[in-house]
């Protein structure tokens, strides 16, 4: 049996979750912390479940970067600019890019063991505002010694351990596997082509809150809000998903010399928050809620082979469950690069029909703390739509982890 992290839950449901439009690096977002764009999915929430924010026994929130100089606040602040009364607390959540799934797990965890109700899980990422950092220099600037500052963002995306970056890792499975250039460019038409199409029906209307400029009130604080730039009045749809053909990502040049990786078949990366409430099955109302929550995994695996992660968390989560991989219906399993959600897809011999149907990462971004939420309502929403029973949904995790949730249709009807 795998082993590795495994949570069961009874009776705990997503009753709603939302989420911004994901934005382009340096885009219409750029200037905006990710604070604020967690209080404004934290707010919507709330607001499209009908729940008054007082009744939030507890807040989660998650963000990778210090991207702003209050960042050490900002679950609490999230919390607070809510509406949420100051006697709940506040925690911040970080599993790398399965830091979305954490928040719901952590949910999960505190509603079965009777200690919550009600938890506000909150996923925000500015890439954008990543900064420029050194680490040295405390002390100050010694004649002749090197400067230290680098770019974070960059430099996070590197695993001393084994000395590889993250596209090195792909690169890695893409030669276990047999993985071609021509493979991984075609997988990645094919997250803009569903991405596209799933944006011309409309299916990521219901999940997007728009974003306009915004103060947000605290009776006896300072107020806070969101300036888009100037000349742009609102902000409803993600940015990155563009038409493209076999021959323009081919034309990419690879990351690595003789490497199947490209700026065009790796995930995007962008600025965006989702929000979900967990709940007791005690505090659903008249109106269905979004998901049962009904388990979470989390594993470790080779660091240089970190993309793999969702291979074995999604085998501990079927082995523990007792399901099998038929039983499920969707998979939403994060693009963090296309050779790796390829090596994946191999090891579970999943079949490309039940895998990331509107599109993934690679066509809409990856903002780290708020993927794993985005991937869940997306997979909820589908399995709404299609009248199917299970889902679930999964990442890989930087340093050698994945994650996994698996979720269930409380609308399902058989036959």
């Amino acid at each position: 049996m795998v082993s590795g992290l495994y949570s069961a839950f009874d009776d705990v449901l997503i009753l709603e979750a939302v989420r911004t439009p994901w934005c382009d690096y340096g885009g219409a977002l750029g200037l905006v912390s990710p604070t604020d764009l967690g209080i404004k999915v934290g707010r919507e929430v709330l607001r499209r479940a009908a729940i008054d924010p007082t009744a939030v026994d507890s807040v989660l929130a998650g963000c990778m970067a210090q991207a702003s100089f209050d960042a050490y606040m900002l679950p609490r602040h999230i919390g607070l600019y809510s509406g949420v009364p100051q006697v709940v607390p506040a925690l911040a959540v970080q599993r790398i890019c399965g830091t979305g799934f954490e928040l719901l797990r952590q949910a999960g965890e505190q509603i079965a063991a009777g200690r919550v109700e009600l938890a506000l899980c909150v996923g925000s990422e500015s890439m954008s505002r990543n900064p420029i950092a050194a680490y040295t220099h405390r002390g100050g600037f010694r004649l002749g010694a090197p400067v230290e500052f680098k770019d974070f963002l960059w430099e996070a995306l590197y695993d001393p351990a084994p000395d590889v970056d993250m596209i090195g890792t792909a690169e890695n499975l893409a030669r276990r596997h047999g993985i071609g250039r021509e493979e991984v460019d075609a997988y990645a038409l094919r997250s803009f082509q569903c991405a596209l199409e799933a944006q011309r029906q409309g299916a990521f209307a219901g999940e997007i809150v728009a974003l306009c400029d915004e103060t947000f009130e605290l009776d006896g604080y300072r107020p806070r809000g969101i300036a888009l730039p100037r000349g742009l009045t609102q902000l409803e749809q993600d940015s990155h998903p563009r038409p493209t053909s076999l021959q323009a990502l081919s034309r990419l040049r690879a990351i690595h010399a003789g490497g199947v990786q490209t700026a065009g078949n790796s995930c995007a990366v962008v600025d965006g928050a989702a929000a979900a409430l967990v709940a007791s099955a005690g505090m659903q109302s008249d109106r269905p809620a979004l998901a049962r929550l009904l388990a979470a995994s989390a594993v470790g695996v080779a660091p240089e082979l970190m993309g793999i992660g969702p291979a074995p968390a999604i085998r501990l989560l079927l082995a523990r469950s007792g399901l099998r991989l038929d039983d499920i219906d969707r998979f939403e399993i994060n693009e963090a690069q296309a050779a790796q959600v390829l090596a994946v897809q191999r090891e579970l011999q999943l079949e490309p029909h039940r895998l990331n149907q509107q599109g993934g990462s690679i066509a809409l971004g990856h903002p780290l703390a708020a993927t794993g939420l985005r991937l869940t309502l997306t997979l909820a929403r589908q399995l709404r739509a299609a009248n199917q029973r299970y889902g679930i949904a999964a990442a890989c995790i930087g340093g050698g982890q994945g994650m996994a949730l698996l979720i269930e249709n409380p609308a399902f009807q058989p036959g």
